[in-house]
Formats: C-alpha cells, structure tokens, sequence
C-alpha cells in the first residue's frame, strides 16, 4: 500500500471521528485495532483493543469529553506508519475544567485499516482537568 494511500486512510479515520461515525471508524480500522493512551487520572487513559473496544472508548469520550481541533493536524508518513500531529481545546465534561493539548497520534496502517495507534498527548493537562477539586460543587 503507498504511503500516500495511508495518509488518505488515516485522513478518512480523523474525519469520520469528527462526525462522530462509529460506523465508519469500525470500517477503517483492523479486527485487532489496539489503541493506546497514556495517563492516569482521566476517563480515556488505558489500553483499548479491537472494535468493541474502540467502540467502548468512543462512547466514553462523546460522554466525557468536548474538544475541538482549532487548525487542521499535519500528517507525516514513512512506510506503514503516520504521524499526525496537532493541538486540541477540550473541556472535561464531569468537571467543567478545560484543557489545551498539543498531540501526536502514531498510527500503523496495514491492508487499508488502522492496526495500532499510539497517542502522545499532555498527560498533565487532561489529568489536572479531569480531577474534582474538593472544594468545588459537584
């Protein structure tokens, strides 16, 4: 599969994320899907595996998380592999508390679907707004 072929497929995953299409999701990406992202302390941390588990995460986050993407990521590829890299705004449902994020998602593309992704993201920023401070109400 070409490299440029990879980016479109990656592409084709960010924006059907951004229209909330499950459905399309669950068609780009592998039976054995392993998504992975670091943290503590806040509602997606964890290690998701395949549709059900993709499914799961993505119910969780349309529950727990409201972000927006204010400039479009950039997209950088070699092999099998692409990285896109961008910057999110997002607030913590939960806790009201609002993050800015600057990410890089590491995804692995084999026959035409997404097989792993990897999120680097600013831990501390998510973790720091998921957290319920003692003092506020509920």
């Amino acid at each position: 599969m070409s490299i440029e072929r990879n980016v479109q497929i990656v592409k084709d995953f960010f924006a059907a994320m951004g229209r909330g299409d499950t459905q399309g999701l669950l068609a780009l990406t592998a039976e054995d899907i392993e998504w992975i992202i670091p943290g503590e302390n806040w509602p997606l941390a964890g290690t998701h595996r395949g549709h059900a588990g993709l499914a799961e995460l993505l119910r969780k986050a349309s529950n727990s998380v409201e972000t927006s993407f204010p400039a479009p990521p950039e997209f950088v590829a070699q092999g099998d592999r692409v990285l896109v890299v961008g910057f999110a705004k997002g607030k913590i449902i939960s806790t009201r508390r609002t993050f800015e994020d600057h990410w890089v998602f590491a995804i692995s593309v084999r026959d035409g679907r997404l097989t792993n992704i990897r999120e680097y993201i600013d831990t501390q920023a998510l973790a720091r707004a998921a957290q319920m401070d003692a003092s506020e109400p509920a």
